[in-house]
């Protein structure tokens, strides 16, 4: 499957050609911030399959805790766009915002971190959902 995607003004852009190994969606306090108070929408592809074709974006990684999740964003308009977590190595987590169809994503596999999940976030029904992380 040939996925591509950008930011918002179009400084950057990724492609892959790669089928998704996960669809999630994250209610954790961190993602809440990164997604302006929404869960965060991603779509996981192999992190060999996937690189920028167009502008480099920023990275940010917490200095204060022990094994920081890597967020990738556009410099220019500040649009997310991936993340790498460290307890998911080889994966690069997409954005689903940023993809040129983000159709793509269908229907969530799992939902995780339930537990910071606000009074306003929506479940998808008949999806997995876990308090945190699943083993």
């Amino acid at each position: 499957m040939n996925i591509e995607g950008g930011c918002y003004c179009g400084a950057v852009r990724y492609r892959a050609e790669a089928e998704p190994q996960m669809r999630a969606q994250c209610h954790c306090r961190e993602c809440q911030y990164i997604s302006g108070g929404s869960p965060n929408v991603v779509v996981g592809l192999p992190e060999a399959q996937f690189s920028y074709v167009k502008g480099k974006p920023v990275v940010f990684k917490r200095q204060d805790l022990d094994q920081p999740v890597i967020r990738e964003f556009c410099g220019a308009c500040g649009t997310p766009l991936t993340s790498r977590a460290p307890g998911i190595p080889g994966i690069v987590l997409v954005k689903v915002g940023s993809l040129d169809k983000p159709d793509l994503f269908g229907k969530a596999d799992f939902v995780v971190f339930t537990i910071d999940k606000q009074s306003f976030h929506a479940l998808p029904e008949g999806v997995p959902a876990f308090e945190r992380m699943p083993a």
